[in-house]
């Protein structure tokens, strides 16, 4: 009992020591879980013992027999799930050709060069060797959103990187599972008949019990068939029972069932599928805290003299320096891409949750059947694993300055409320050639959006998930723009620091409206005349934002002073002759410096 408490304690502890030093959890869990494991046993403990022991002897143990093999399987068949829920069909259309040929051909490049490398390096079975270079395809977005999180980077970089992740994790899965069963069915005869008719039978019933049972279970939601309150366990309970069904038909497929099941519901047209990202994800936190000590902690100091030699810092340097780079060279040819940013998401490749997790999986049973080398197999990628990952949150943020990709102002613009009037602002900021962002919680408005071309993110502002968003990392104004004067406040005074450091607008209220200008509050936005249904009202009347030219410093106080009397006519910007923009605030109008040649950007009738 004590030991597992211990666990559970000590894997929220490394998840809340990764959440303040703004790294990734894995680092401390796998470090905790060495410490508690074969560091104990060898250097703190008088018999010899491991404070937390998953087996011992077989037999004895957390986890006596299969036990831990049973349970390192269904967790991971969870966080599969999880991240297959991620997958949007819409979203991978448009991620461009860069990230297409990043998990197609760079996986390639790692999976051929890896399993070559490590063939010659250490001399493993060709089988091993791909074996070894399937589980290190995977980046995962567990690790690096962490390190790009207080990186502020342009949203391109970004963007790779982050889904990049989420998008290899499940590849890198399939591959590592289909090495495998080559490997368990080959047997001493080489490559047979048996080894395609298993392959064969892991993608028909992973594909086909992962299809099926993903539309029963979106029917089932759908039709209001499942109680509100039961529908987080009822989905949990699904997964596991399509892995487990799975397993039963075709040995092996119940992860390809699983990672399939996630991507059909994550693109279905759920009500719920919000709650149930939330739940799991939540769910995932907890067994990524579990599984990585128990798995750290069920290395053996035997394992760890294995790599104690020249040859593995050999293979991670190659891994690191040789194939990765390659791999993004090859992938972001004839890319927009400059020579600088594609350094720095070569530089940026930490392995995580799904590589560790597999290896263990895979590295333990390959080692029961007697399998020569096989003993090299989790080690070697927990090396990889945690060097890449150490390698990376150490040094990311340096390396970011080192090739200037580092932005030195942030100049992206985040707009709270997506309704007509933040649609045209929106539209008029991305056509001047600015980062801009649309938050709403209303799908309708979202969607509206998106026809614009404009981004725009469905979420709620209370959700701490927006802090977490990378893509953020770029915006450096924040505008709210919604209709209720407490979300518009609230959002001040929560995302000021992360969002707001060159300015934080919102739009006055109604009491605020009829006051004189010194009582406007200093983040007020536009005017000290228009709250948000006067701007309504004019953007319904005059859908367009228009430009007039500044004659003199005299012109545009005569042009203001027009806004301040006619209710049709609402500044909002000042552009200068280099297209830089400077919001107007209803606290003071007054401008630096605007000269001849300037334009006056505002919403409302034609003036001139």
């Amino acid at each position: 009992m004590l030991e597992l408490a211990g666990i559970i304690i000590l894997g929220i502890l490394a998840q809340w020591v990764a959440w303040k030093f703004k790294i990734p959890a894995i680092l401390p869990l796998i470090l905790i879980g060495l410490l508690v494991g074969p560091i104990a046993a060898e250097f703190l403990s008088d018999d010899g013992s491991k404070w937390i022991e998953p087996i011992w002897n077989g037999t004895k143990g957390l986890f006596p027999g299969e036990g831990l093999y049973y349970f390192v399987s269904l967790a991971i068949s969870i966080i599969l799930f999880e991240g297959g829920l991620t997958l949007k069909r819409s979203e991978i259309k448009n991620v461009g050709p860069v990230i297409s040929k990043l998990i197609t051909l760079g996986s390639a490049v790692t999976f051929i060069g890896g399993g070559i490398l490590a063939h010659l390096i250490f001399d493993l079975a060709w089988d091993l060797s791909f074996l070894f270079s399937g589980l290190i395809i995977v980046t995962g977005p567990t690790v690096i959103t962490p390190i790009l999180r207080n990186i502020p980077l342009k949203k391109d970089i970004s963007a790779v990187l982050k889904w990049e992740g989420i998008l290899i994790d499940p590849i890198g899965a399939l591959v590592a599972v289909l090495v495998f069963e080559f490997i368990s069915v080959e047997g001493d005869s080489g490559f047979t008949k048996t080894a395609l008719i298993e392959f064969g039978k892991i993608l028909l019933f992973g594909t086909t019990f992962g299809f099926t049972f993903a539309h029963a279970l979106a029917f089932a939601i759908n039709k209001k068939l499942i109680p509100h309150y039961l529908l987080n366990v009822v989905s949990l309970s699904t997964v596991l029972l399509v892995f487990v069904e799975s397993e039963i038909f075709a040995h092996e497929s119940g992860l390809l069932a699983v990672v399939v099941m996630g991507m059909v519901l994550g693109n279905s047209k759920l009500e719920n599928i919000k709650e149930l990202l939330y739940f799991k994800e939540s769910l995932s936190v907890l067994l990524i805290s579990i599984l990585f000590i128990l798995l750290a902690a069920n290395i053996n100091i035997e394992d760890l003299i294995l790599l104690y030699n020249w040859k593995t810092a050999l293979l991670f340097a190659a891994v690191v320096f040789v194939l990765r780079p390659l791999a993004v060279l090859l992938s972001t040819t004839q890319s927009k891409l400059r020579t600088n940013e594609k350094m720095f998401i070569s530089w940026v490749g930490p392995r995580g949750i799904v590589a560790a997790g597999i290896a263990s999986l895979f590295g333990s049973k390959l080692v029961k059947q007697g399998v020569e080398g096989a003993e090299y197999i989790t080690p070697l990628v927990f090396m990889i694993v945690l060097g890449t990952v150490l390698l990376n949150a150490t040094t990311a943020r340096l390396f970011a300055k080192v090739t200037g990709v580092f932005l030195k102002k942030s100049e992206g613009i985040l707009i709270l409320g997506a309704s007509q009037v933040s649609r045209l602002i929106g539209k008029y900021l991305v056509d001047n050639q600015r980062h801009v962002v649309l938050i709403d919680s209303n799908q309708t408005n979202i969607q509206m959006a998106q026809e614009l071309g404009l981004e725009a993110i469905n979420t709620d502002i209370y959700s701490v998930n927006l802090e977490d968003n990378i893509e953020l990392n770029d915006v450096g104004f924040l505008m709210a723009l919604t209709g209720s004067a407490d979300i518009n406040n609230y959002a001040i005074d929560k995302f000021s620091n992360q969002f707001g450091e060159n300015g934080s607008f919102r739009l006055i209220t109604p009491e605020e409206m009829n006051g004189s200008i010194n009582n406007t509050p200093k983040e007020g936005l536009f005017s000290d005349t228009d709250d948000f249904i006067s701007l309504t009202e004019v953007a319904r009347k005059y859908p367009e934002i228009q430009e007039i030219k500044i004659k003199s410093r005299e012109h545009y106080e005569e042009l203001i002073e027009v806004t301040n009397k006619d209710s049709e006519v609402v500044p909002l910007l000042v552009k200068d002759r280099s297209g830089i923009l400077e919001i107007i605030s209803s606290h003071n109008k007054a401008i630096d410096k605007v000269e001849k040649g300037y334009k006056l950007v505002y919403l409302g009738r034609p003036l001139g």
